[in-house]
């Protein structure tokens, strides 16, 4: 495994930028830069000098920011994460019926990694190659997702909607993983489709397992 990149060397001094100053353009900038390097060479192979290129600044500019690789892909990982939840909750409160809610939710997620191959690439293959890094967005950011879903699978059951016996936990599961899968099978598609236009009919095949049977 490639030598962990630290600054300063012996590791024992925090960032010298507060978190106010973070959202600045160069910040993002070099995010931004990352994800695409990490997409392009993957992340155990990139360097901070790759990164510092790709955003035409110094590799010492990075560190002001970042303490290591590490920090620069949770941070990529987070801020994409957090902008993605907070624009799916205001449109989701927007909606009448807990099928449209999942409906736009499936749109929004396919939309939002459909519009950036990079950050797909470094969401679908980067992060699920360490433990860490999966485990802690998992038990962070994927709470919050499942909880969109888990709230809509309640009111379409409060409301007869969906089946009265539908397992929530299992049918969230079920939701996140068929769209989860969608887009890694768009990443590794050689054809060129519009990622979005999947959600439709994904989601036409998960609420016919939801929805109560005729009598």
């Amino acid at each position: 495994m490639a030598k962990r990149e630290t600054y300063p060397p012996d590791g024992g001094s925090s960032n010298p930028l507060s978190g106010a100053n973070r959202g600045t353009e160069k910040y993002q900038r070099i995010l931004d830069a990352a994800v695409a390097v990490f997409a392009e060479k993957g992340f155990f192979v990139s360097r901070i000098s790759d990164i510092a290129e790709r955003a035409n600044v110094a590799d010492g500019t990075v560190y002001l920011y970042f303490k290591n690789k590490d920090e620069i892909l949770a941070s990529a990982i987070n801020t994409a994460f957090d902008g993605f939840v907070s624009a799916a909750r205001r449109e989701l409160e927007e909606l009448r019926t807990p099928s449209e809610r999942l409906r736009r939710l499936a749109y929004l997620h396919l939309k939002a990694l459909g519009s950036n191959r990079n950050l797909a690439v470094v969401f679908q293959m980067e992060l699920r190659q360490s433990t860490r890094f999966l485990s802690e967005f998992s038990h962070g950011h994927l709470v919050e997702y499942f909880n969109l879903v888990r709230q809509a699978i309640c009111d379409g059951k409060a409301s007869g909607e969906f089946r009265s016996d539908l397992h929530e936990k299992i049918a969230a599961i079920c939701f996140f993983g068929a769209i989860d899968e969608m887009v890694t099978s768009w990443v590794l598609s050689e054809k060129e489709y519009l990622l979005p236009q999947a959600a439709d009919p994904l989601v036409d095949i998960l609420l016919g397992g939801m929805r109560p049977t005729a009598r």
